[in-house]
């Protein structure tokens, strides 16, 4: 019997059938008892029990996270009861996840500002978007009016840049404005005779204040309030002025928009959106004269910034050349408004002008020609046309050459 025993199993080994005898058929040093997979030499365990190896399953223990990313996040990738923490949902756990929260802010941005990255709710939001606030104030496109008190709503009844005052325009999201500071006449020249109004007051035509005037005092008291009822904005003034230093001085202490001045060093980068508004320094002032360092607050606009040239008679006059100013610097307004055959605004062919497609494909094209978007976006009658639509466009882009149907889709 020993014998026939012999013979068989020498007979089973000639004929090569010896995986009835093997305990690993497919020596992957797994025991076929304890291998899932005994025929198969790539694998032999299924966490899951999902009928894929886990050598070939990317997510072993079946959680919905692949087993990478579980190392990633430190998190057992065969456990399913071991599942990584993603505080805002977006497929991203929180130790990889920049934005833990999701507020569009950085972690490391939110920590050095005081702000939780845990808590989506405790943000900063920069011109009605938290993103913004990572934007440098020469990186973002404002929306700004043209002798912006110029208006019939102002009271103003002849050479009117627009129909309606500050606070529309503010609640249309004006937030840059141009204004002319004069005295009432020239004998009125007190600090409490600063007036806005539009002209030359040494030309020997009727002084500028004589057909139409706006109260300084009264009109930047406005704004002042426009401002402290919504901190998350930054504002610009650019003045053309004709009156003492010492007199505009009085006229922004009084209103209490001194104390918003921001000082830029020109030397120096331009801080963020975020940053002016954290510091309380979120109202930029341009003058039209030399820098005066009794007052550094007025900023030389043409030092500081340039812009292109303006009240062109036709449309095609338009361009994207240099105006006035540096144009080595990141800071400069496109200006977007045409002459009538009078010399005043022309509210007609404003309309023209300020059309989305018209406004939007000049300030790309200018864009690309400067390679640098423009700060400021000018226009007379903001009201006909779209102004505000074209800088939240271009404010949705990184670059002039960005897909635009990435426009509206952020």
């Amino acid at each position: 019997m020993k014998f026939k025993s012999i013979l068989i199993i020498i007979s089973i080994s000639l004929s090569g059938c010896t995986g009835i005898l093997d305990d690993d058929d497919d020596d992957d040093g797994f025991l076929d008892d304890v291998d899932s997979f005994p025929n198969d030499p790539d694998e032999w365990s299924d966490n899951d029990g999902d009928g894929i190896g886990d050598n070939e399953d990317k997510d072993d223990d079946n959680d919905g996270y692949e087993d990478l990313i579980e190392m990633d996040c430190f998190t057992d990738p065969l456990n399913l009861s071991s599942i990584p923490l993603d505080n805002d949902g977006d497929s991203i756990c929180d130790p990889i996840d920049e934005d833990i929260d999701g507020d569009e802010l950085p972690n490391s941005w939110e920590i050095l500002h005081g702000f939780d990255p845990y808590d989506a709710t405790d943000k900063l939001v920069c011109h009605d978007e938290s993103r913004y606030c990572l934007r440098a104030y020469d990186d973002f496109t404002f929306a700004e009016t043209h002798n912006s008190f110029s208006t019939v709503e102002d009271g103003v009844w002849m050479a009117v840049n627009h129909m309606t005052s500050l606070e529309a325009q503010w609640n249309g999201g004006i937030r840059a404005f141009m204004l002319d500071t004069h005295h009432l006449s020239k004998e009125e020249t007190t600090e409490s005779d600063v007036r806005f109004c539009h002209g030359d007051p040494n030309s020997d035509f009727l002084h500028p204040c004589s057909y139409s005037e706006v109260n300084a005092h009264l009109w930047l008291d406005k704004l002042h309030s426009l401002m402290n009822n919504s901190t998350g904005d930054v504002v610009t003034i650019l003045l053309e002025n004709y009156i003492p230093a010492n007199h505009l001085s009085s006229l922004f202490n009084h209103s209490g928009l001194l104390e918003l001045a921001y000082i830029h060093d020109a030397h120096s980068p331009w801080p963020t959106l975020g940053e002016m508004i954290i510091s309380g320094k979120r109202l930029v002032i341009f003058w039209d004269w030399q820098f005066d360092q009794e007052y550094p607050w007025l900023h030389h606009a043409w030092t500081h910034s340039w812009d292109t040239p303006y009240g062109e008679n036709d449309q095609s006059e338009m361009s994207c050349k240099l105006g006035r100013g540096d144009q080595n610097q990141p800071v400069w307004h496109l200006n977007n408004w045409l002459s009538s055959i009078y010399g005043f605004a022309d509210p007609v062919r404003s309309k023209q002008v300020n059309e989305y497609e018209t406004l939007l494909q000049r300030t790309l094209e200018c864009w690309e020609e400067n390679n640098n978007r423009p700060t400021f976006i000018a226009v007379d009658f903001w009201e006909d046309g779209e102004l505000t639509n074209v800088t939240k466009s271009i404010n949705n882009l990184n670059h002039w050459s960005d897909n635009q149907s990435d426009i509206n889709s952020k």
